[in-house]
């Protein structure tokens, strides 16, 4: 048969919904659990990768809903910042791809030119995320506590924030260089993306800028990052095939590149462009070098580039393989040193200078190294290993040589700031803020450095910030367990961070200046509070005037007097105390689940203000990171169009499998491709699990085996190990119990004789519950098709057990189980047709020094002990013999025994009483008669001497 996914898929949640059992008010007395994942921005239409995080906290949610706890699960969409900007932007220029993506999600020429502004924009979204993503996949969210980033009401809960942060001395305001779109005004660059298309991983580079002099009063200006290897210049580089520019700065005239003095302008008070001079006219003049006074020629390079730093370069080729190089080809090209009047003398001037001295190394690294990588060429793509290489080492071992006056001792790394702050205080130097790669606002605009000088910061530098969050994280749930472990570093490298920006953003006013944006990771650290608070909002109870600092501070502090409260807000007392009897129930939150990208940006700040602004009590309790779905080996961006979308992948797979797909496909922790034969082989899975159900319906004996026992023993022990998964909240594993390991024990019981409908549908009111967290409408489905009532989802899991009972019937079909893989891989590799297998059990000593064994510490086994217990039953001088080595393997092998194994190896059973029952079994199994003995028995017959292999939980097998 082949099922209807859609449609159990609607019928399913429209019942949910309608019972509104997906809504989350207190229940006194209650345990409760509070998770949310990292809100998406509202950049465009979301995609497959998105629904990883999203679903498997659907799935932890659920999974808690059904152990007893009232949960609140609510979500929410992050528009501040300029993405909504930008997509209306698209639509208003009617950009061929945007209008294209817009039709073919189904969008009518009306919906489109309501996309032309960016409220539309976020309006539209909001709605597709709610409809189209998270009801869809039916999610057991509180859709009563949506909110929004730019919603009136979660804007006074962020001025309120950050009132907070200035009343504990954590704002602070000072002149900063930011990363600035020159329309839209700053934004962050990190991994997130949030304000930016491109360039996630660049960092704002601080060059020195040296000043060259020239004869007619102008000065070649070069941006380095190292200074100190200003002894080591033999030439200045310039780019002949480039225009430069005079550039008028703080009285003097600097020969920059043009889009160098554009940079420049954003960075200092007074730039202007006089005009241009072309780089030709430049080569063979010669200037003087900065600090040491050195005169030196202009030589041609082309890998000057306009863009990178001033266009201009220092030469040192006894320190940058690059500059040697460039040497060693001048040298070679004939044709451009007659082009531009370059004499041999200018030349063989231009000889490499020692000047730092580093383990390893002779005198000129760059040299050496390019001989040692047979570099010869500028066009070597080894250039840059060898640039990197050298750099290290001299960098961070070398020390300045005697040839650097009063720098000789010193090591680079001192050197280099000592140097650069001499150049400076003497007005040799200058500073300019470049980025290390290209950076692209969301709106299609380059991102330069510019200065703001009145830019204001959260402290997150602060010292006792710093030690009250790192000593709370050590108390939190925080996984992957690398990610707990390095989250102390990622708080202790945290600086001051920019919290507003001045531009065309969308977001709330910052209360202080209303001049400033509050910035979009600066609103998107407290919000777990105000889900909390936001039904009352969007109920109308509250309105967003009435939200002042004393409302939150009564709500989610519990100070104020709630009389002045009741009056500035319009809200009762009475209601008052119960939104703030909701805030305590409710928190602290219990996990916040986002994407890898949050490691360093979102979830330390999350954190810190947490810390900073509420009260130990109802600090975070923990941090969960999932990795991404990527399309050919890099992560989906929904703001690039994205890939498969998600309504079309809910029609062409289903929802359950695309939800399995997410919890089974591989660990949270690691990145996994979309692959949509994989998504289609998890549908088959449900497919099969409906059938296999149907089929189990249908057996009608109530005859009973002794198998029985076994099927419910072996889902109490299933049951308990499924509850130690999520413990950890492994989904993988869990998902992996339920999907195939409790199908194949159903199928094990059939095959062993098992067919009592009664156990069968025991069976079967423990299984489908278990599929309700990852698979909830075929649960759903399912659980009515057996009969049941009401929702599987509202059904309580039982907690499973470990008894000796329990243990005992897992541990007798497990000595089956082996044995008959034993006996397998017997006739295989002997490719034997056997009349009569004879099975011989361990003997009673080996049993007993086994039981002996289990008794003493884990890893602290006495062999000798065990060896001399045994010896004064051996009858014979091959068990004397035999004695002193099991004694040592069993030894080995309780020591490192994983738990469950310990378990298994101490359950209490007759091996031979079990093996005689199954004998007919095994017989029908491999096509002969079956006979069992013990090891102990005198009668027993073995001309192979094989019975000594045999041990406690694995028989020695013959086969004749």
């Amino acid at each position: 048969m082949t099922l209807d996914f859609s449609a159990m898929e609607a019928k399913w949640r429209t019942a949910w919904y309608k019972a509104r059992i997906n809504e989350s008010n207190p229940v006194p007395g209650k345990k409760k659990f509070f998770m949310i994942f990292a809100y998406p921005g509202v950049t465009g239409y979301l995609h497959v990768g998105h629904m990883r995080g999203y679903t498997i906290t659907d799935a932890i949610v659920r999974y808690k809903m059904m152990t007893g706890h009232n949960v609140l699960f609510p979500v929410g969409t992050h528009s501040t910042g300029n993405g909504a900007i930008s997509f209306a932007r698209k639509v208003e220029r009617g950009d061929p791809a945007t209008i294209g993506i817009l039709e073919a999600n189904g969008c009518t020429s009306e919906t489109i030119e309501s996309l032309a502004n960016a409220d539309g924009v976020v309006r539209f979204f909001n709605e597709v995320y709610v409809n189209d993503y998270w009801k869809r996949f039916g999610f057991m969210s509180d859709w009563r506590r949506f909110t929004c980033t730019t919603y009136p009401d979660y804007s006074r809960f962020i001025e309120w924030q950050m009132r907070k942060l200035k009343a504990h001395g954590l704002l602070i305001q000072k002149p900063y260089f930011a990363p600035a779109c020159l329309e839209h005004g700053p934004v962050a660059i990190d991994a997130s993306e949030t304000d930016i298309q491109k360039g996630g991983t660049a960092e704002v580079l601080e060059y020195t800028l040296l000043k060259f002099d020239l004869d007619d009063g102008r000065n070649l200006v070069a941006a380095t990052l190292r200074p100190e290897t200003v002894f080591g210049l033999t030439n200045f580089w310039v780019n002949p095939d480039v225009e430069y520019v005079d550039a008028e700065v703080d009285g003097e005239t600097w020969v920059v590149s043009r889009p160098a003095a554009e940079k420049l302008a954003l960075q200092m008070d007074s730039v202007k462009v006089l005009g241009s001079t072309d780089g030709s006219a430049l080569m063979g003049k010669r200037c003087k070098a900065p600090f040491t006074g050195k005169m030196i020629p202009v030589f041609p390079s082309n890998l000057c580039d306009p863009n990178i730093g001033t266009g201009l370069v220092m030469s040192v080729p006894s320190d940058a393989p690059v500059d040697w190089i460039g040497l060693v080809e001048l040298k070679r090209n004939s044709d451009m040193r007659a082009r531009y009047n370059l004499t041999d003398e200018m030349i063989e001037g231009a000889k490499p200078i020692a000047i730092i001295d580093t383990p390893g190394w002779g005198p000129m690294p760059a040299v050496e190294i390019c001989e040692r990588m047979g570099i010869s060429t500028m066009a070597d793509p080894k250039l840059d290993e060898a640039t990197k290489e050298v750099y290290k080492a001299g960098f961070h071992r070398g020390v300045m040589n005697s040839s650097c006056g009063e720098f000789s001792g010193k090591p680079v790394e001192a050197a280099k700031d000592a140097i650069r702050a001499q150049m400076l205080s003497g007005s040799q130097a200058a500073i300019m803020r470049d980025l290390s790669e290209e950076v692209i606002c969301r709106c299609g605009e380059k991102v330069l450095v510019r200065k703001i000088p009145d830019q204001w910061f959260i402290d997150y530098a602060n010292p006792g910030l710093k030690e009250r969050s790192k000593e709370h994280a050590r108390t939190m749930k925080i996984l992957p367990k690398e990610y707990f472990d390095n989250i102390q570093n990622v708080i202790e490298w945290y600086r001051e961070r920019a919290c507003v920006r001045l531009g065309n953003w969308l977001g709330t006013r910052f209360p202080f200046d209303q001049r400033w944006i509050i910035e979009a990771i600066a609103d998107s650290t407290l919000y777990p509070v105000y889900y909390v608070l936001s039904r009352y909002a969007n109920e109308g109870i509250i309105k967003p005037d009435g939200m002042t600092e004393k409302f939150f501070d009564y709500v989610i502090l519990g100070e104020g007097d709630v009389t002045v409260v009741e009056a500035e807000s319009g809200v009762s007392v009475e209601t008052l105390g119960m939104m703030r009897a909701e805030f305590e129930y409710w928190y602290p939150l219990d996990i916040n689940l986002g994407g890898k990208e949050h490691m360093t940006v979102h979830f330390p700040v999350f954190l810190m203000n947490h810390v900073a602004i509420l009260r130990p009590e109802h600090r975070p309790n923990g941090i969960m990171v999932n990795w991404y779905i990527t399309s050919t080996g890099s992560k989906i961006s929904k703001s690039k169009g994205g890939a498969q979308p998600i309504p079309d992948a809910a029609e062409k797979f289903g929802v359950d499998a695309m939800r399995l797909f997410y919890a089974h496909i591989s660990s949270l922790f690691v990145d996994v491709a979309w692959d949509d034969e994989k998504v289609e082989s998890y549908s088959d899975r449900l497919e099969k699990t409906w059938i296999l159900v149907d089929d189990l319906l249908r057996i009608g004996t109530e005859e009973s085996t002794g198998m029985d026992a076994w099927l419910l023993a072996r889902l109490n022990m299933r049951l308990a190990k499924l509850h130690e998964h999520m413990a950890d909240y492994d989904i993988r594993s869990y998902s992996n119990e339920v999907y195939f390991e409790i199908s194949q024990d159903i199928k094990w019981y059939l095959r062993r004789g098992g067919k009592s409908r009664s156990v069968l549908m025991d069976a079967l009111r423990t299984w489908i519950p278990l599929m309700a967290p990852i698979t909830p409408h075929l649960s759903e489905e399912l659980w009515e098709h057996i009969g049941q009532k009401p929702f599987v989802s509202l059904h309580r899991l039982s907690d499973g057990s470990r008894n000796d009972e329990v243990i005992s019937e897992e541990a007798k079909e497990k000595l089956i189980q082996n044995l008959m893989q034993d006996v397998s891989e017997i006739l295989k590799v002997t490719s034997m047709s056997p009349t009569k297998i004879s099975i011989m059990v361990a003997p009673s000593w080996k049993i007993e020094m086994l039981s002996a064994a289990l008794g003493q510490p884990k890893g602290k086994v006495d062999v000798s002990a065990l060896i001399k217990a045994a010896m004064p039953d051996a009858k014979t001088p091959e068990m004397k013999k035999a004695i002193p080595a099991f004694a040592k393997d069993v030894a080995q092998e309780v020591s490192r025994a994983a738990e469950h194994d310990r378990v298994m190896l101490s359950a209490k059973f007759d091996e031979l009483e079990v093996l005689k029952a199954a004998s007919g079994f095994l017989g029908e199994q491999f096509g002969c008669a079956v006979e069992v003995r013990s090891v102990d028995d005198p009668e027993l017959v073995d001309p192979k001497g094989r019975s000594r292999f045999a041990k406690p939980g694995r028989p020695a097998v013959y086969a004749e």
